[in-house]
């Protein structure tokens, strides 16, 4: 009997041994003989579900441990500890039905030949996942409806630039259509038209297909467009799994309050709230207020300045994210959330 939830994690923990020694022709020749290594916890006891059809975002700082889970689950690690079962399978067994069922698609790793032009990679796939060439068509055409394949399919894949490669590689590694797709910095390098493109393709496809996403990705426009629900691991550890809006209430209990006033107007708002500088600069006043406090402060600052225009906002999701990685390893713990999705 499958599992309810498309991805169930559960301790999932992954230490290496990674040898260690100092600089220098003596240490070099000693660890010869005595060699030092030292264990590195790349993932720590992570627990989480993912039910079919839902999109998350897995966030973390560089060297969290993103790229070790996505591994782990899509089967290429063998985890130091815990359980993790993907549309009823332990990923690291490797059989047959569960590689034909999910795909792991890494921005900064190239699964096509480089000297063959991009349709011939295709057909090797096909051959891999022994497609028919009824069903090969069928999926390439849905792919090219969705990707614009047909001008760069016949040229070498050195010869493509990175937007047009990572539509190859999204095509590649969706022929065989999977359920599940691991997408590991899928936008890395692309420029805004390049992201904003593979964000709709995603979209489109999950939409369509029903199919279970976990993406990582250091854009926010990423997760903000296509996620719900995020996960984000700190220091290796589980740090917070819930909604977006959530996360902002938890971990920045503020609001910014953006105001307008006429030319030569005193402009000392400090008493207020914290003055930020307004990168807009669209000659407005931003002030970050506690959340708790808005509607006093607003009707304070109505009140005493004659105020021409006035907006209440959230902190940008890229601050309260980078607020939840900048925490101190000692400090990292769990933020509870009520996750969007999962049983």
């Amino acid at each position: 009997m499958t599992d309810p939830a498309s991805v169930q994690v559960q301790a999932l923990s992954k230490t290496y041994q990674v040898p260690e020694r100092e600089a220098g022709l003596g240490a070099a020749v000693r660890s010869f003989f005595q060699r030092k290594t030292k264990d590195v916890q790349a993932v720590r006891e992570v627990s989480l579900a993912v039910a079919p059809g839902e999109i998350v975002g897995f966030l973390g700082p560089n060297g969290a441990g993103k790229t070790t889970t996505l591994k782990m689950l899509s089967g290429l690690l063998h985890p130091s500890g815990g359980s993790a079962r993907v549309l009823g399978f332990t990923p690291w067994e490797r059989k047959p039905d569960f590689l034909r069922a999910i795909t792991l698609v890494m921005g900064q790793r190239n699964r096509l030949s480089w000297d063959i032009p991009a349709g011939d990679s295709l057909l090797l796939h096909q051959a891999v996942y022994r497609l028919s060439d009824a069903e090969f068509k069928r999926t390439v055409d849905e792919l090219d409806e969705l990707l614009e394949l047909g001008p760069i399919l016949k040229k070498p894949v050195r010869n493509l630039s990175l937007g047009e490669r990572m539509k190859c590689e999204l095509a590649a590694g969706l022929l065989h259509r999977p359920r599940v797709l691991f997408l590991d910095e899928p936008t890395i390098g692309l420029d805004l038209t390049a992201q904003a493109r593979i964000r709709a393709f995603l979209k489109e496809y999950n939409r369509r297909t029903h199919a279970t996403i976990l993406l990582t990705s250091h854009y926010m426009a990423d997760v903000t467009a296509l996620c719900e629900r995020i996960v984000i691991i700190h220091h290796g550890r589980l740090k917070y799994d819930g909604g977006l809006t959530d996360l902002s209430r938890r971990i920045a209990p503020v609001k910014l309050i953006s105001v307008a006033l006429p030319d030569g107007s005193p402009a000392d708002l400090s008493r207020y709230g914290t003055v930020l500088p307004n990168e807009a600069n669209d000659g407005k006043y931003l002030v970050e207020v506690p959340a708790a406090q808005v509607a006093a402060i607003t009707a304070r600052l109505l009140s005493d300045l004659p105020v021409h225009d006035l907006n209440i906002e959230d902190p940008p999701i890229e601050a309260v994210i980078e607020s939840a990685f900048n925490e101190p390893a000692e400090v990292a713990e769990p933020l509870a959330g009520e996750p969007v999705g999962g049983p």
